[in-house]
């Protein structure tokens, strides 16, 4: 019996070759579990789709590195279901259920938290792409899918673009929820900030920067990270952002970027599997292993 175990993808336990981003991957699950084995718990890392592994027999599953979900979805929604019942779930299942559709952000937004404007675009709706920014009054934006992860089927759209997209988006809508966001120039200029949290303690941030010519600060896209110390206003918008969930989260990250307006706002808060740059910050893994310790406390 384990008192926790590490969510990750199969890709990352044991990998028989590595490189700086699996190595920065294995390093993240490592902090945590030395964290938890420091507090005197007993944890191990296992893959979320691994079917050889009983639920039942942890405690507590911690969704650390879990970065193949997405590719993945209905197998991993339906684990999702099933493991629910069978252990307790850090962050909780409602968190996210929540989060994992970022239609998200309207709720933030009803609690009077800034985020970047959103349009959401229903399955089946018969609008093209020129039609919803000619509605709109939108040149340059971005579109993606409300369900998505690693910037998967993300497109910088512009006048010039719209109709290279236009066949993807159609076969895109049939199914699933997207979601168009007015381009944020900030992301070029200085580039996405991401803020940790631990419940609602601020911890450490990071600002992403996406490499020349392209707009993903993701490192999966060729992005690099920079240490970064957040002005009081992004600090209080991440903050913010945690106190106005159902539930408050026990870690968290928030992403922000200055909206065209020049204010702080929440382009993401990512609260299933985010990657919290806990290399830079160790004291932060031993602050969610706390969070961790306490939670089993009170079970």
């Amino acid at each position: 019996m384990y008192d926790v175990v590490i969510l990750t993808d199969e890709r990352y336990v044991n990998p028989k070759k590595t490189n700086e981003y699996i190595n920065n991957v294995i390093t993240e699950d490592q902090l945590v579990l030395d964290a938890l084995e420091k507090l005197g718990l007993k944890a191990r890392k296992v893959a979320w789709s691994d079917s050889s592994f009983d639920w039942t027999q942890t405690k507590v599953a911690v969704f650390r590195t879990t970065w193949d979900y997405a590719e993945k979805f209905t197998e991993f929604s339906d684990w999702l279901m099933e493991v629910s019942v069978k252990t307790k779930l850090v962050n909780d299942y409602g968190t996210i259920i929540w989060n994992l559709d970022k239609h998200y952000l309207n709720d933030l937004r009803d609690e009077g938290v800034n985020i970047v404007e959103t349009y959401f675009i229903e399955p089946g709706d018969k609008r093209t792409l020129q039609e919803l920014h000619d509605e709109l009054g939108w040149q340059h934006t971005v579109l993606k899918p409300a369900i998505s992860a690693a910037a998967k089927d993300t497109f910088k759209l512009t006048p010039e673009t719209l109709e290279a997209y236009e066949d993807r988006y159609a076969y895109l809508i049939k199914d699933e929820s997207m979601m168009l966001q007015p381009f944020q120039d900030d992301v070029i200029k200085r580039g996405e900030l991401s803020l940790m949290l631990i419940g609602d303690e601020y911890t450490h941030a990071v600002l992403k920067v996406a490499k020349p010519g392209d707009f993903r600060v993701q490192d999966d896209f060729g992005g690099t990270v920079k240490d970064y110390q957040p002005t009081k206003a992004e600090k209080d918008l991440a903050i913010a952002a945690v106190n106005a969930c159902e539930t408050m989260p026990i870690y968290a990250r928030v992403d922000i970027v200055n909206d065209n307006d020049g204010n702080p706002a929440i382009s993401e808060l990512e609260l299933v599997e985010p990657e919290m740059w806990f290399r830079k910050n160790e004291k932060a893994a031993e602050m969610l292993a706390g969070k961790i310790q306490a939670l089993l406390g009170s079970m």
